[in-house]
């Protein structure tokens, strides 16, 4: 399918109650650049991405605020509001400017689980950069996942409703779904959700350049202080590798590079079994997936379920 209305996915909102920390921590340490800031709120840009941020911070109780996401034009952005309208998708606002940093034109509603999605066009965007080699910094945001105590229901609002397709998907010896791989493009992944004792921010993704500045990169953040909680390795599903920190606000992020980018046309799903080692690590490098490490990635329950942010 290449006719979807979502195009690509723009920034990850979060807000921490660590503000200050967390946001020195991904200036200093993870490689973003401040391009904005107002009172307890913070605009981070990948030097390598000509989105106008791809990560904003804000201070409050931890909760994942909004996942923005492209629109080609306007015209799209309103053949979106009302698709979304007609199959009674709850409205947080309708199609207008936006006033936050860069702009644009779009409109946000909730999943069906509860967290905030936002849909624009029309925004500012950046001058980005090629990353130079051996730079240690991220190009771009690549994927975010999210936990679902009701993976099906949750993946299946997305194939309904904004035309998402499943890629790839986990699942355990007898069968049963564990994750599902989600794409809008033809990049593997664009979200992927994520079974969970509740619904919460499972990990956010961010591509390097290559091998060479995701392995450096991955050094800097360990000499940096912060605890790798699984990698370095590369995964079946997507193909990509990871190396998978705890930022000092508790949410899981990744560094990832080479990520699939699939034929459409032709693509097939798979299911992986998670008993297989190959699936979660095709090299052997990082440790077997274990109930610890899984625990580290449950993170904290979304208290921003049905609760739109205040910017």
């Amino acid at each position: 399918m290449t006719d979807r209305l979502v195009s690509h996915l723009r920034y990850a909102a979060l807000a921490v109650p660590n503000f200050e920390e967390e946001r020195q921590f991904f200036v200093r340490h993870w490689g973003l650049t401040e391009v904005h800031a107002e009172d307890g709120l913070s605009y981070l840009a990948a030097e390598g991405s000509a989105e106008p941020f791809i990560l904003r911070l804000r201070a409050d109780e931890k909760r994942v605020d909004l996942a923005g996401f492209g629109v080609r034009s306007r015209a799209d952005i309103h053949a979106l509001a009302d698709k979304l309208h007609a199959e009674d998708v709850q409205f947080v606002h309708e199609p207008q400017e936006l006033t936050g940093f860069g702009g644009g034109y779009g409109f946000r509603v909730f999943d069906g689980d509860g967290r905030v999605l936002e849909f624009s066009t029309g925004y500012e965007q950046r001058e980005s950069r090629k990353i130079r080699e051996r730079e240690p910094i991220p190009a771009k945001l690549s994927h975010m996942v999210f936990n679902s105590s009701d993976l099906n229901r949750s993946a299946q609002w997305y194939v309904d409703h904004l035309e998402f397709t499943i890629s790839d998907s986990l699942v355990r010896p007898d069968g049963g779904d564990m994750m599902h791989f989600m794409r809008c493009n033809p990049n593997h992944h664009s979200i992927a959700i994520a079974t969970g004792p509740h619904h919460s921010l499972h990990h956010l993704s961010f591509e390097m350049r290559g091998i060479e500045e995701w392995m450096r990169g991955s050094g800097k953040i360990l000499r940096s202080g912060a605890r790798m909680i699984w990698g370095p390795g590369r995964h079946n599903a997507g193909d990509n590798t990871f190396a998978y920190f705890l930022s000092p606000a508790g949410n899981t992020i990744e560094y990832t590079t080479e990520l699939a980018v699939v034929d459409e046309e032709n693509w097939q799903a798979n299911r992986h079994d998670i008993s297989h080692l190959s699936t979660q690590d095709q090299w052997g490098t990082a440790a077997e997936m274990s109930e610890l490490v899984a625990r580290e990635s449950f993170n904290d329950i979304d208290k921003g379920l049905f609760v739109a942010p205040p910017v």
